[in-house]
């Protein structure tokens, strides 16, 4: 029986779901994105922690319809798995915001100025309440991008490399990646997390401007560039990923 995972391999890309097999589970209901890798040997499904989709990889030979044949073979899996998931958490009036890994309450005042101010342990603005998911994210994603350039530079400094250039995004698969040409992207949702996940993420980042692997000398860089065994943020991000990526969501 497949295992489901919440951190879901870096084959898998997003896809639109096939409209001929689809699953149910309450309320939710999700389609097959099927993805066909040359390096995959065995047809693999695991559950998308940030929308629910069902994802299929396949090796390249197997043809999409047996696999929607294989994948409708393992229904009863994928609806208990689906049934089980957490529900997202909506971004309302009051709720705890975990902020560098620390409860930030959101503090929504009608009259206050639409421009979020962070004050320890709070998170305030004003504004159309319609518009405060919005406006709330949006912070987010600049704080993130903010940050994590300034950490980023950093550690490429300590490395003796440059960063062409430092971006965000939201990636269901990756918390960062570094192109061959230089530049680094993170998911913004890094600014969840502790600091010390996070800056051990900047730092794997950074190594791969010195080498684009996951060898010995590389992980060793790691841990000289942080300045601690990066083992304890890998374990926090594999326990509190898919938290991190229902944030924000219904």
């Amino acid at each position: 029986m497949p295992a489901i995972s919440n951190i879901i391999s870096s084959t898998v890309s997003s896809r639109v779901a096939d409209p001929r097999l689809m699953f149910s589970a309450g309320s939710r209901q999700a389609g097959v994105q099927i993805r066909h890798s040359p390096r995959a040997k065995l047809m693999r499904l695991r559950i998308d922690p940030r929308t629910g989709d069902v994802l299929l990889t396949v090796p390249r030979r197997v043809s999409t319809r047996r696999a929607l044949a294989w994948a409708a073979g393992q229904r009863s899996w994928i609806e208990a798995a689906l049934a089980a998931m957490p529900e997202g958490t909506p971004v309302m009036p009051g709720m705890t915001v975990p902020l560098y890994g620390e409860p930030h309450r959101l503090d929504w005042l009608e009259g206050a100025p639409r421009t979020v101010r962070l004050e320890p342990g709070r998170i305030i603005l004003g504004g159309p309440l319609d518009m405060l998911p919005t406006r709330l994210l949006r912070w987010l994603q600049g704080h993130a991008r903010a940050l994590l350039t300034e950490e980023t530079r950093e550690f490429a400094l300590r490395a003796g490399v440059e960063v062409p250039r430092v971006g965000v995004g939201d990636p269901v698969s990756r918390w960062g990646s570094c192109s061959a040409q230089g530049s680094i992207r993170y998911s913004w949702r890094l600014i969840l997390a502790p600091d010390f996940v996070r800056r051990a993420t900047v730092a794997h980042e950074v190594a791969h401007r010195v080498h684009l692997n996951h060898g010995r000398q590389f992980h060793a860089l790691v841990a000289r560039l942080l300045g601690e065994d990066p083992a304890p943020a890998r374990a926090w991000l594999r326990r509190n990923g898919a938290s991190m990526h229902r944030f924000g969501r219904v």
